[in-house]
């Protein structure tokens, strides 16, 4: 790659260079927004499924469930803080009726929180009247941090996003290391041995799944604001991209204590969304990736990042022979 040198960065500015860097830099802040936007997703996909150990599907509903709740909210008068609590709360109720379907009716988990989804299809659909809500003209968070900052959306929303995302993962952090959150880890890594010490577990998965669920909602609302529109299909895909967010910040940053798993998971949103940017922006020839491929590319990101460890155990094996 060419030194950049004063001559060749001013040679860079002039067109057409400098409507490519510029569409590169927005491409890179906006991986950066979305990463954050979805990071709290990808923390109560982490709660659920390494945690707890309980493949939870109701994030596909929960997450337009807390666009939608915090955009009529917003349209109706709300303050738009007061509009992600509310969410974060109708959040939390969806993941205890996944929670109770499971421990109280006895129903399998996996079909258990597939229920609820398909359920809060409905549901999102009656609170917002329609299949979706826009919130151009609303006041939103992002708005807020623009003007107290003074720096342009492409940037303050990363940076705001990015500071709820680490307070929240610092939140459950400690969370974890509270007799709760003991119980909570205990429950998922050995639900006998913590039933044995007269807990109940019934009631710790119901917290539990309520919790994942509550930051998946809350997640929801951010993006809504982002977006500017809630709508009631934008969850479809959410779980997959929740998985391989936890399975790449894993396989690059490493999990082997809780500090280490919640910011590896924040920081694999955040470079899975990266990925998809630039696999979106990549050319070969005369194909060229589209969004509609978008599935496909997730599902390569998954397998890469689940045989990239065997892979590299394999290598360093042969090294080591060798």
């Amino acid at each position: 790659m060419e030194d950049l040198t004063p001559e060749v960065f001013h040679h860079l500015l002039k067109p057409p260079f400098q409507s490519r860097i510029l569409m590169t830099l927005y491409a890179f802040y906006g991986a950066l927004e979305q990463g954050f936007a979805f990071g709290l997703m990808v923390l109560g996909v982490y709660l659920t499924f390494r945690i707890l150990d309980f493949p939870d599907l109701t994030v596909d509903g929960s997450l337009p469930l807390g666009a939608a709740v915090s955009a009529v909210a917003i349209t109706n008068g709300h303050s738009p803080y007061v509009a992600v609590a509310m969410a974060t709360g109708a959040g939390f109720l969806a993941g205890m009726v996944t929670g109770i379907l499971n421990t109280k009716l006895r129903i399998l988990h996996l079909l258990a929180s597939i229920l609820t989804m398909i359920a809060l299809y409905s549901v999102n659909l009656r609170i917002m009247g329609r299949p979706n809500v826009t919130l151009l003209g609303q006041d939103s968070m992002i708005d807020h941090f623009m003007s107290l900052t003074g720096l342009p959306m492409f940037q303050s929303t990363p940076i705001l996003f990015g500071i709820i995302s680490v307070c929240v993962g610092l939140g459950l952090i400690w969370f974890l290391r509270t007799e709760i959150g003991q119980t909570v880890l205990a429950t998922g890594d050995n639900p006998r041995m913590i039933t044995s010490l007269g807990v109940n577990t019934d009631n710790v998965i119901i917290f539990g799944v309520g919790l994942s669920n509550a930051l998946v909602a809350c997640s929801g609302a951010l993006v809504a604001q982002n977006q500017g529109a809630a709508d009631v299909n934008m969850g479809v895909g959410t779980i997959v991209a929740g998985l391989a967010s936890v399975i790449i910040g894993e396989t690059v940053f490493g999990g082997r204590s809780i500090v280490r798993a919640v910011f590896a998971a924040l920081l694999g949103s955040v470079l899975y969304r990266v990925a998809i940017a630039l696999a979106l922006g990549a050319e070969l020839g005369a194909f060229r990736v589209t969004p509609s491929d978008l599935n496909l590319i997730t599902a390569v990101l998954v397998v890469l990042a689940l045989t990239a460890p065997q892979l590299k155990r394999r290598f360093l094996a042969k090294r080591s022979r060798a």
